[in-house]
């Protein structure tokens, strides 16, 4: 049996991580040795090659996944997990914080974060998650797991290590990471990204967050909550530029009113170490600025990981953006497909687990599933969150399609009144002159919960009006979409049918 490569370390090293990577580093398990040829190989063990290895096992196939770092991929390593523990807490922090405005008497200064428990916590959850993505659980569904750099070398094999793997089908499922910007200085002075935040067990005073995406708005909100010092730098004019502008708009105005500094149309043009301060200048509104900080946090989106993967020899095109892939996932090579975020924009966990099972339809029992016929949500999971799904009126514009918008404010929905989360809203687009939905955007504070009701009313092609015969529990915040099924009735009362009505009606009198 081959010897697999070194284990991985990680930062800190305490027994939360090492419990971690018992789990999810393959290297600290056995080799195996590749045997005939396999049904399925799936190169990367993220979200994508995770879902597609386990479904092709449970039905009989003969499967091999390859990862070369730690299995779960960013989701459960530097993505979703973490950064969702770590928004929790915040949440409780600013729960305290804001007590006073329900009548609980604690004041800031009673209020006291603890960020290395903190991140000590967010470490404890996501180890006890790991199991699910675990080597030991994989090789026990009868997955053979190697660890190393899979890399192709024609057209049906991929080597691993010293060994050679024949497969009838394969899936990239590489993922993508953090992109770098070729800021002077940046890379002497030291950065963070979504890989190495994580590791952090003490708290920067002051941090500067460059990208004002998604999840450098995330961060910023929750570091700012846990006591730091936090400056946003985005290019664009505005922050969550591919969100609908009103949308980000409520974010941005909570984001500034908890004390978050946002510098729109900024734009840096180094960084320098001064003593123990990073230096940080940029311009903006057509002067220049410096900004001293403790650290530096990059949010500027991600790369498909394509590198050292032997495309070429495998016949696979590959762009910048990633595997070129077709609606049914195939790349150029009809045996091999991809998932996930190597070959998509949409880079989301849910995304790479609905592809996942696409591939697995189209690779092993020739199905004809398509990629388009997705409705795929995407959520921003500030305070408050955007949700979102469909198109939006740009997107309906550039199609020469006709909307119709209804809109129902927060602040005219009992529960979150109640709850004193008034800063949102929920948006639904319909076609001009029906009730079918095409998009909608929800902006609260528990958006992501809110809108896989909308999601499926697309999917299954359910009206607006429809919706307002659901009956919704009262009061939820939720509610507001059942009143925008009535708001949508009721321009259905004409004039001329309300008269109509007024006259059935006085003689039945």
């Amino acid at each position: 049996m081959a010897l697999s490569p070194a284990p991985i370390q990680l930062d800190p090293n305490d027994p939360h991580n090492e419990r971690l990577l018992a789990n999810v580093d393959p290297g600290r398990y056995p080799q195996p040795t590749a045997t005939s040829r396999y049904n399925l190989v799936v190169i990367g063990a993220g979200t994508a090659g995770l879902v597609a290895a386990a479904g092709a096992a449970g039905l009989g196939a003969k499967v091999a996944l390859i990862e070369r770092r730690l299995m779960g991929g960013d989701c459960l390593n530097y993505g979703c997990v973490p950064s969702k523990a770590l928004l929790a807490a915040a949440r409780a922090a600013a729960a305290r914080y804001n007590a006073s405005r329900m009548g609980i008497s604690a004041a800031p200064p009673d209020v006291a974060v603890d960020f290395t428990a903190v991140m000590e916590r967010m470490r404890r959850l996501r180890a006890d998650l790991s199991g699910n993505d675990s080597a030991a659980r994989f090789t026990a569904l009868g997955v053979d797991v190697f660890h190393g750099e899979g890399r192709f070398t024609g057209t049906d094999t991929v080597a691993v290590g010293d060994q050679t793997v024949r497969f009838s089908r394969a899936i990239i499922a590489t993922g993508g990471r953090a992109v770098a910007l070729p800021i002077p200085g940046l890379a002497e002075a030291g950065y963070l990204t979504n890989e190495t935040v994580f590791a952090l067990t003490a708290m920067p005073p002051r941090i500067a967050v460059i990208g004002a995406g998604p999840v450098g708005c995330e961060l910023a909100q929750a570091l700012r909550r846990f006591g730091a010092e936090v400056t946003v730098l985005e290019v664009a004019p505005r922050i969550l530029i591919h969100e609908e502008p009103d949308a980000a708009a409520r974010v941005a105005q909570a984001l500034a009113s908890e004390g978050v500094r946002l510098v729109t149309g900024a734009t840096v043009l180094r960084v320098e170490q001064r003593d123990h301060a990073k230096v940080v200048y940029f311009e903006h509104a057509g002067s220049s600025h410096e900004l001293a900080v403790d650290e530096l946090l990059l949010g500027v989106g991600r790369a498909a990981n394509v590198d050292g993967l032997g495309l070429e020899v495998a016949g696979v095109a590959h762009d910048r953006n990633g595997v070129r892939v077709d609606d049914y996932l195939r790349t150029t090579n009809k045996r091999i497909y991809a998932a996930g975020d190597v070959c998509t924009p949409m880079r989301f966990t849910h995304m790479a687990d609905a592809m996942a099972r696409i591939v697995l339809r189209n690779a092993l029992f020739h199905g004809r599933a398509r990629v388009s016929a997705l409705t795929i949500p995407s959520c921003v999971y500030t305070d408050p969150e955007i949700a979102h799904v469909g198109i939006d009126p740009a997107q309906a514009a550039e199609r020469g399609l006709r909307l119709r918008t209804f809109v129902q404010e927060l602040a005219e929905v009992d529960r979150a009144v109640l709850d004193g989360a008034t800063a949102g809203l929920v948006k639904v687009h319909v076609v001009e002159g029906s009730d079918r939905i095409l998009g909608a955007t929800i902006v609260a504070r528990h958006a992501s919960e809110m809108i896989s009701e909308l999601t499926i009313a697309i999917a299954h092609r359910i009206g607006l009006g429809a919706l307002a015969d659901l009956i919704h529990p009262y009061p939820t915040q939720a509610d507001a979409i059942r009143k925008l099924g009535d708001a949508y009735n009721r321009t259905r009362l004409t004039p001329f049918v309300k008269r109509v009505f007024a006259k059935w009606l006085k003689w039945k009198r």
